[in-house]
């Protein structure tokens, strides 16, 4: 019987405490608002029926405040019941709520004499907690309810009606409190806006100039790779190679505060679906295969057969994130990702053997501009955006990531909570043997691309790997048998890669393969194009990636 006992507590408290996190999370304000009414309900029930049984409980109406006070602990939790299934602002539910709160309040205060003014201070709470909850509006139905109550405890409790200045500084009480209350939360609702105005500013100018400032760094990258095919001798192209090696820093810079603005946003909303974790994996070990050369770093991958549900792009996101910073932080190390299974769920880790971290900044690793410094530390690219960028991501698909480090042993970080699911994908392609050059070499691209620099650039670099190009600064209006066409997203005019796209297939009678080049957000862009088919690259654009993206073309038109 005690272990019986002893269980239905321990599910209970595990039961609140789960609802409790979510109503104080702000999920559901109603939720919080009924989980507290069930603690206390039963606690002033205790006080209500201690005094009136002290009392003798000599009169019908004392009887009926005992019956009506406990079967108001049933009703509290139906409410919640209700609540929980039902979530979201119904407002005779709240009515209810509050007619059945100040109903049980002045049922118990117009009996038990002035034993009974503890009370005031349930109702006093109910009062400013359905203000702060809900806003001013519920807080002028609910001090006028607790007006009405004072005054039907004042008629019917004759020690009240003897005192009147009790009565009186009740009165006041519930006057002025709920209007103070209601004063600050005005100012702070106006702080509020004013903060996410200014939040929303910033959002949107790391956006536009994160956009704007990609567009030379894309032309610098592709020249520079223009010249590494220039017959240079080794010290000019040692000079290449540094320039790529930092505008590669750049970019990933130019990437992390894209992120940022994108999450600001709020905009951000995770669509899942069955992802082959192996994929994802292993086409971000392929993205950093360059970086990690030149790190010195041996990243290398366990294959994992898994599928999850899971937002491939979102992902993909977290991972570019800690592969980059291992490959930062750690140089010189491996650094190995791979997966497991925990408890029935799988983990992504990524674990490297660099210095560590030392335990004072552990707590502060996932905040955004934070960054592990010591004295001595060498200089290292970045702003302290990408941990902070893989926690608000993972939040987004309900994902855990954790940190573990060990002093001079090394880092890992995991994702956690990836539920798997029965469902099959087809698995990537294999990257093919065709040597690239001979495999897009007489390729007919259609390069369409607002800025004339970036036009040059791409067009320069495509010649050089031997495709036959037609580049235009804006859509055409004339159809050639082109093998495939890369847009820019943005062609002015109010006019996209998306529209060009349609406008091209249309021109050549048939689905021509396409790719998009944009400084935007992913996501953004994908809604517009409604095609997953459709390869999207973010610029500053490597030229090796854009190299394979349309070798994988060719191979698959051919």
């Amino acid at each position: 019987m005690g272990n019986t006992a002893a269980t239905f507590v321990a599910d209970f408290r595990k039961w609140f405490v789960r609802n409790l996190v979510v109503a104080t999370g702000k999920v559901d304000a109603e939720r919080g608002q009924a989980l507290v009414r069930i603690v206390l309900v039963p606690l002033f029930d205790v006080y209500i029926i201690t005094v009136l049984a002290l009392q003798g409980l000599d009169t019908i109406w004392e009887w009926l405040a005992v019956i009506a006070v406990v079967a108001y602990v049933p009703l509290s939790f139906l409410l919640l019941l209700h609540i929980t299934r039902q979530p979201g602002h119904i407002v005779w539910r709240r009515l209810l709520a509050m007619f059945g709160d100040y109903g049980a309040m002045a049922l118990a205060m117009s009996v038990g004499g002035m034993a009974m003014l503890p009370v005031y201070a349930t109702l006093l709470w109910v009062t400013v907690g359905n203000g702060m909850r809900f806003g001013s509006r519920y807080l002028l139905v609910a001090t006028c309810m607790a007006l009405a109550t004072i005054a039907i405890a004042t008629v019917f409790n004759t020690e009240w009606r003897n005192d009147p200045y009790v009565v009186i500084t009740l009165i006041l009480t519930t006057l002025i409190v709920p209007a103070y209350i209601d004063g600050l939360q005005r100012a702070l609702r106006g702080a509020l806006d004013e903060a996410r105005e200014a939040s929303l500013a910033k959002s949107n100018f790391l956006a536009q100039a994160s956009h704007d400032l990609r567009q030379p760094i894309h032309a610098i990258s592709l020249f520079t790779a223009c010249l590494r095919d220039a017959g240079l001798g080794r010290e000019e192209r040692q000079m290449v190679e540094n320039i790529d090696r930092s505008l590669h820093g750049v970019a990933g810079l130019f990437r992390s505060l894209l992120d940022i603005a994108t999450l600001d946003s709020g905009k951000v909303k995770p669509k899942l679906k069955p992802v082959l974790v192996g994929d994802v994996i292993a086409e971000v070990v392929r993205q950093y295969s360059e970086m990690a050369q030149w790190a010195d770093v041996e990243l290398r991958s366990v294959h994992c057969r898994s599928v999850v549900r899971a937002d491939a792009a979102l992902l993909s996101t977290m991972l570019q994130n800690l592969v980059s910073n291992a490959l930062k932080y750690a140089p010189g190390s491996p650094v190995l990702v791979g997966c497991r299974r925990r408890n029935g769920q799988l983990t992504i880790e990524v674990h490297d053997r660099g210095p560590g971290i030392p335990d004072e900044h552990l707590e502060q690793v996932f905040d955004e501009f934070y960054q592990v410094r010591e004295r001595g530390d060498r200089d290292v690219e970045g702003v302290g955006l990408g941990l902070s960028i893989v926690r608000r991501v993972g939040g987004l698909m309900g994902l855990d990531v954790t940190l573990r480090s060990v002093p001079g042993r090394g880092t890992s970080v995991a994702i956690a909570g990836l539920v798997p699911c029965a469902e099959q994908v087809v698995p990537a392609p294999q990257p093919t043997t065709v040597p690239m050059h001979s495999a897009i070499s007489g390729m007919r691209v259609l390069l369409v691309e607002e800025d004339e620099d970036v036009l040059l650039a791409s067009a320069t670099l495509l010649q050089k790997w031997g495709c036959v190009v037609q580049a235009e600064t804006g859509i055409p209006v004339r159809g050639v048998s082109w093998d495939v066409v890369i847009s820019d997203y943005d062609l002015g005019g109010k006019r996209t890669g998306a529209d060009c796209i349609a406008v091209v297939r249309q021109l050549v009678g048939r689905a021509i393969p396409a790719i998009i080049v944009t400084g935007h957000d992913e996501m953004r862009v994908r809604q517009d194009l409604g095609d997953d088919r459709i390869p999207i690259l973010a610029k500053p654009v490597r030229p090796a990636e854009l190299r394979s993206v349309l070798t994988a073309q060719a191979v698959a038109s051919g």
